[in-house]
């Protein structure tokens, strides 16, 4: 009797165990709810571990722009001509540092050989040269089109079991990494079955945990991650995964502020700069210039064929924003969208969101803002370009040269059209008298305007008079150490420096020019300043008064060049374009 029973145990075990094997020859078909626990290494589900526990090279693709190769640490690259030792996967963010300084920069990097990859099977291969890597690297299959899963990950450590085909178990292992669990796989024979120690865990892209306890579940949990996020499976290394759900979550927590503007290759960044833009669950975009007018849009988000984001703008009067634009990354307070041809924007975000009329009295508080332009009725009033405002508390303003100084009131309001205003009061400066309307609220400059009578005043902002800008200084400096004679006066392709030629030129303190005619003639008191402007460039301004020709020299002329004894400055005519060139020479 116990004969039998034995007998008929053994056919039921030789019998579950051909069904068991006939139902997994099939390859990339799940199991049945039926199955044993038990695998085999070409199964199915076998063949689903291995491709999650495949070597993932994409976390490097900055380097060798390779998803499927990894480069062993440590190694050296040159980044725009820095030498950087990689030792880690954190110091791959240096070089995306490096890159993002500048996001127009044509930035190279260039491999110190010769380096160790690993492959996404685990081999190691020593590589000699950059050919030798581009010929392994045009082997790998990039867009998350390759075998490896990259959404899930096992939790290691785990332990397997191994049997013959009578179940008898022949070994216990314990994995505590890719690496092993896929070699342990690739060296299951044929005659060998395996068995995981259930119940196991497995962590989603997003860092959500889930619990097994079944190879059926194991199968379809795997096959269901296998699409589920962006592998990064290619070189834009800066598409930091995310989901659309969390970009459409990102966008309405905060307003976000435009921090830079390409489009169609030209960098549209002084137009729209700290352009404030506020996402609601509606759909709508509504987008504040820096004059506090409202501008009405939409905003949509959808997913790609390929997993990338894509958000799309669409605006009656912003067109220079009207695209479907790529998510490319999201940081720390950053999205960066881009679009093909040329087009990219910068947001930064901006939880505390401005009031326009707040925050030009601020700014215009903090530091002195020095004129530039002025005009009343269409005519420029050039005797005043340099000259320094200094916005007080309590309404109260100065407007000075450096010899003499004029008082007056200043507020920030609407006027009746609602439009933002810096109204100014200055009875002894009647050219300043107005309310000017506010066309260009940034930090560094301030532009208002009425187009149409033509009155335009700029100012541009300067801290402490650039003490902290060691080429303004230097150049201070210079010009200090005279006296200068003009040595050309170029203007309109004609040398006029004979009309200075019995002056000489002194740069004092307070932004004093002195112009002295002759040994002993009388001396005229000018304006001089040297600075850096809102777009970076090293400016010196001369004001030379109303008298001829001195006030020749009145303008705003760009640093070109100098040395111990020669100055040279520029200027371009907005009329037609031409070049006039100023020169002194220390006399």
């Amino acid at each position: 009797m116990k004969n039998r029973i034995h007998f008929a145990v053994y056919t039921f075990l030789l019998g579950m165990t051909l069904l068991f094997t006939a139902c997994q020859s099939e390859f990339e078909e799940l199991p049945e709810d039926n199955q044993q626990q038990t695998l085999e290494a070409n199964s199915s589900t076998a063949v689903l571990i291995e491709r999650t526990a495949t070597n993932d090279g994409s976390f490097d693709n900055i380097v060798d722009q390779a998803s499927c190769l990894a480069i062993q640490f440590p190694y050296e690259v040159n980044v725009n001509g820095e030498i950087i030792i990689i030792e880690s996967r954190e110091d791959l963010q240096e070089i995306e540092n490096i890159f993002d300084a500048s996001d127009i920069d044509d930035d190279f990097l260039e491999l110190v050989f010769p380096i160790t990859i690993t492959t996404a099977a685990y081999a190691e291969i020593v590589i000699n040269s950059k050919e030798a890597l581009r010929e392994l690297a045009a082997d790998c299959i990039e867009d998350g089109k390759d075998d490896d899963i990259e959404c899930i990950d096992f939790v290691y450590p785990l332990t397997l079991f191994t049997f013959d085909r009578t179940l008898q178990q022949t070994s216990r292992v314990t994995v505590e990494n890719d690496r092993q669990l896929r070699f342990f796989f690739k060296e299951l024979g044929e005659d060998e079955l395996a068995s995981f120690s259930f119940p196991i865990s497995l962590k989603l892209y997003d860092g959500t945990v889930i619990e097994v306890n079944s190879n059926e579940q194991l199968a379809r949990l795997i096959e269901e991650a296998n699409d589920a996020c962006d592998e990064d499976d290619d070189n834009d290394y800066n598409d930091d995964d995310f989901t659309q759900e969390r970009l459409n979550e990102y966008l309405v927590e905060c307003p976000w502020l435009v921090h830079e503007m390409v489009r169609d290759q030209v960098n549209q960044t002084d137009q729209y700069f700290e352009y404030l833009m506020n996402f609601t669950e509606d759909g709508k975009v509504v987008v504040k210039d820096r004059v506090g007018n409202n501008l009405v849009g939409t905003w949509t988000t959808r997913v790609s064929d390929n997993n990338r984001v894509l958000l799309k703008l669409e605006f009656d009067v912003l067109v220079d924003f009207n695209l479907e634009w790529f998510v490319y990354e999201i940081g720390e307070g950053t999205i960066k969208l881009f679009s093909e041809g040329g087009n990219k924007i910068i947001m930064k975000r901006f939880c505390d969101a401005p009031n326009p009329g707040e925050t030009l009295r601020n700014i215009l508080k903090e530091c002195a803002w020095v004129i530039k332009k002025v005009k009343n009725q269409g005519e420029e009033i050039e005797r005043l370009l340099g000259y320094e405002f200094n916005f007080h508390a309590e309404g109260y303003v100065t407007l000075s040269n450096g010899v003499n100084v004029s008082e007056g009131e200043w507020e920030v309001t609407t006027n009746n059209e609602g439009v933002l205003v810096l109204a100014i009061a200055m009875g002894a400066e009647p050219a300043v008298n107005f309310e000017w309307p506010v066309r260009d609220l940034m930090n560094e400059r301030l532009k208002f305007e009425v187009e149409d009578i033509g009155y335009e005043l700029i100012l541009q902002r300067v801290c402490e008079d650039n003490a902290g800008d060691g080429d303004v200084m230097d150049i201070r400096e210079l010009m200090k150490d005279g006296p200068w004679s003009v040595a050309s006066f170029v203007k309109s392709n004609i040398d006029e420096a004979e009309l200075f030629s019995l002056y000489s030129f002194s740069f004092e303190a307070e932004h004093v020019m002195g112009m002295t005619l002759g040994d002993t003639g009388n001396t005229e008191a000018g304006l001089w300043r040297v600075l850096r402007n809102s777009e970076g460039k090293l400016k010196v301004y001369l004001n030379g008064g109303e008298n001829e020709p001195l006030h020749e020299l009145t303008d705003d002329w760009d640093f070109y060049s100098a040395d111990a004894g020669r100055i040279e400055l520029r200027s371009e005519s907005d009329a037609n374009g031409q070049i006039s060139i100023l020169v002194f020479e220390r006399i």
